[in-house]
């Protein structure tokens, strides 16, 4: 009975293989509106963000080899769309100013609290962990950046929620 359970269960792992979710990786396409393009990016954060966020946060994700192997890339694919939902660096300059805003507002606020890059992300993609260097990093460039925008825009068109 056992041995037929068994069987069963490696018999619809296998056909769950020919159902796999299509990888959302549109590449070059966005690059007029990829965040370079509207706001300062060092080329330290630039290689800080490229490292622990554009996997989730950009068109650029590299999918790992257990990304071909379902019901995991199931969950990856979810957790990458659900990701460039919150924030796509790759369309930052497709969103309107209070967006920009609170989005950078945003990134300052989860690096701070170790909220991002997750960690079961880290976990396996160790290089992607912000020391504690690297995160004053990331904040104080938020930190300029919405300086910045606060000095060019009125302070209505920034805060209001939408």
């Amino acid at each position: 009975m056992i041995k037929k359970i068994l069987l069963f269960l490696l018999v619809v792992l296998l056909v769950l293989q020919a159902f796999r979710p299509k990888k959302d990786n549109t590449g070059p396409t966005g690059l007029a509106a990829n965040i370079n393009n509207f706001v300062n990016v060092p080329s330290d954060v630039d290689q800080l963000l490229k490292t622990s966020c554009y996997d989730c946060h950009s068109n650029k994700t590299t999918y790992p080899w257990y990304s071909n192997i379902q019901p995991i890339g199931w969950w990856l694919d979810d957790h990458v769309n659900e990701g460039k939902k919150e924030l796509n660096f790759d369309d930052y300059g497709n969103y309107n100013l209070r967006r920009k805003y609170h989005k950078i507002e945003e990134v300052a606020e989860m690096v701070e609290e170790g909220e991002m890059p997750l960690p079961s992300y880290t976990i396996v993609h160790t290089a992607a962990k912000l020391d504690e260097e690297q995160k004053k990093l990331i904040i104080g460039w938020t930190t300029n950046v919405m300086n910045d925008m606060k000095s060019k825009y009125p302070m209505d068109s920034l805060i209001l929620k939408k």
